[in-house]
């Protein structure tokens, strides 16, 4: 009896070990063929063609693209050089610094607060962080008649400013469709002082601080990013509201359920030599410094190519992923649906035929936009040459891991992608 039981118990522990170790492996499924999810396995091909056509012009030193449509993996290629100087090959996990490719999961854990009723986008930021009650707005002091906020200033010489009030608070609607004026490169930005980060910063002792910005224009009335602050402020929200430090967060509702296992604001110090390293730049002041607490949700990420695919998965699927539901289909909608009325024309201020929804541009007319995605579709991407999208119409999501912003290379993978598909 006794040797009965304790075999059963061995066999338990060795099958909980094997969900375990399943459930920790879990990754998107591979497609039998491309055919099976209607794309062409030829012309799949010639996302290797034209990746490579950048890398022998020197354009790119590597990449790493992935496909999936319809829940399953179709493409998934590590193409030219990790590191120039010690010769070794891009792998299908190295690790990239995301920068704003950031973004898209602070909008995610955003919208988690707002189905759960902790936050809405109609609330004033000083709701939660008082300090940001009676902001002002820069305006050209020699403007007399009218008050005008330009979009750009020389930062080095910034023309002088007087300040008015602002016509009403900002709202974490504005901080996630950047149109609050804070911190997004204009006048206000170019006079106000940064505050000192250093290894003991939090969001909590920060953010705070950034209240004493001037904003760079009324809030609601233009699209202007704000590449550094707006969003740590969301994520300095979803602390409060969550009563979770915003890394737990992240990893407890978003990177655990997703088995996001390879993305981390601190990589682990036995995954630094997965680091991609670029011949050309000097990345050492994200290599070498010590670990953070500042968990900046607007840059901080590091990741893998297949981390993210399965974050735009979940998304394509409707907020859910390996029976795990993040968002309700109706939130995802709400978050990838243009929020921003005419006001986007994107960081260049010459974009058509898109409009900006929570963290992420949505496709609205891809002819006018010259894009090779289809309407409704929506992403976003890093300064280092990561991007990625969910095409709901497509049922498709992509990602392309650069670490050299070179917009070609992202454009003609894009393209390399749409051409693919055959149904």
């Amino acid at each position: 009896m006794i040797t009965r039981r304790l075999t059963a118990l061995f066999v338990s522990a060795l099958l909980s070990t094997l969900v375990i170790h399943t459930t920790s492996a879990q990754e998107i499924p591979w497609a039998s063929s491309a055919e099976e999810v209607g794309m062409s396995t030829e012309r799949l091909e010639r996302i290797n063609t034209v990746i490579q056509k950048h890398m022998d012009a020197g354009d790119i030193q590597g990449a790493v693209t992935a496909v999936a449509r319809r829940g399953k993996l179709v493409h998934f290629e590590t193409h030219g050089l990790l590191d120039v100087d010690n010769n070794r090959a891009m792998q299908e996990d190295s690790v990239f610094i995301m920068m704003s490719s950031t973004k898209p999961v602070l909008g995610v854990a955003a919208m988690m607060m707002i189905e759960e009723g902790l936050i809405r986008p109609q609330d004033p930021v000083s709701m939660y962080i008082p300090e940001f009650a009676d902001m002002q707005v820069a305006v050209l002091r020699d403007s007399i008649e009218e008050n005008v906020s330009p979009y750009r200033v020389d930062p080095e010489e910034p023309p002088p400013l007087r300040l008015v009030p602002a016509q009403r608070e900002i709202t974490i609607h504005d901080l996630l469709t950047h149109t609050s004026g804070l911190a997004s490169g204009g006048l206000g930005t170019a006079h106000a002082q940064r505050p000192d980060r250093d290894t003991a910063s939090t969001l909590a002792t920060l953010i705070p601080q950034y209240a004493n910005y001037a904003l760079d224009f009324q809030p609601g009335s233009r699209w202007a990013y704000s590449p550094g602050v707006g969003l740590d402020v969301v994520a300095r929200i979803v602390e409060i509201a969550s009563g979770q430090d915003f890394n737990e967060f992240l990893n407890e509702r978003i990177f655990d359920p997703l088995q996001m296992n390879d993305t981390w604001f601190n990589v682990p110090p036995e995954y630094q030599n997965r680091r991609v390293v670029i011949a050309d730049r000097d990345m050492s002041r994200f290599f070498d410094r010590p670990p953070t607490n500042y968990w900046s949700a607007s840059g901080g990420l590091s990741s893998t190519a297949g981390d993210y695919l399965k974050f735009e998965q979940m998304l394509v699927n409707g907020g859910e992923l390996f029976g795990n539901r993040l968002l309700s289909p109706r939130t995802v909608r709400m978050m990838s649906s243009n929020q921003s009325g005419e006001l986007y024309q994107g960081i260049s201020r010459n974009v058509s035929g898109q409009g900006f929804g929570y963290t992420v541009a949505t496709t609205l007319d891809p002819i006018a936009g010259n894009q090779r995605r289809s309407e409704g579709a929506f992403g976003w991407g890093g300064a280092f040459g990561t991007r990625s999208w969910t095409d709901p119409k497509e049922e498709l999501t992509a990602v392309i891991m650069l670490q050299q912003p070179f917009r070609p290379a992202q454009s003609d993978f894009e393209n390399a992608v749409q051409q693919a598909i055959i149904d």
